[in-house]
């Protein structure tokens, strides 16, 4: 009996320590830009925001080549391999994927051509369902 209040009581424990951590993030907040910058990066990312995206010759200051059209962009100068992935809606359930090289004689521009309607109060947490610790709760009435 004193083992199954023991693995309660840890369990508890750990329930009480993801409950206040979940608290102090939503406590801490963001500023209402951080929240709609992330908002408008979800949308681009689930492709219902157009944007343009035009790259630069640094040395001749011309324009190598420009997209335009509902593109989700991952990577850029900050990734490993200095590469722009671009995956763009062409049509209903239909995608195409390039990725495009950043040298050091090249920048890249990304252009929002349209409004998002996306709120600066909504925010989600989304937990994955094998993340989250199962419980078991035993009951004891009277002695075995």
């Amino acid at each position: 009996m004193k083992l199954v209040k023991q693995i309660g009581g840890n369990m508890a424990n750990k329930i009480k320590t993801i409950i206040i951590l979940i608290g102090v993030l939503l406590i801490t907040g963001c500023t209402s830009a951080e929240t709609v910058s992330h908002n408008i990066s979800r949308e681009s990312d689930e492709f219902k925001v157009k944007r343009r995206i035009t790259f630069i010759n640094l040395r001749t200051g011309d324009y190598l080549f420009t997209m335009t059209g509902k593109c989700s962009i991952q990577g850029g100068s900050g990734s490993l391999n200095a590469e722009l992935e671009v995956v763009c809606r062409i049509g209903e359930d239909k995608y195409q994927k390039h990725l495009l090289y950043l040298a050091n004689e090249t920048t890249y521009i990304v252009e929002q051509l349209e409004d998002a309607d996306v709120s600066r109060y909504d925010y989600e947490f989304i937990f994955r369902p094998e993340a989250i610790i199962p419980i078991e709760i035993k009951t004891q009435i009277g002695e075995e």
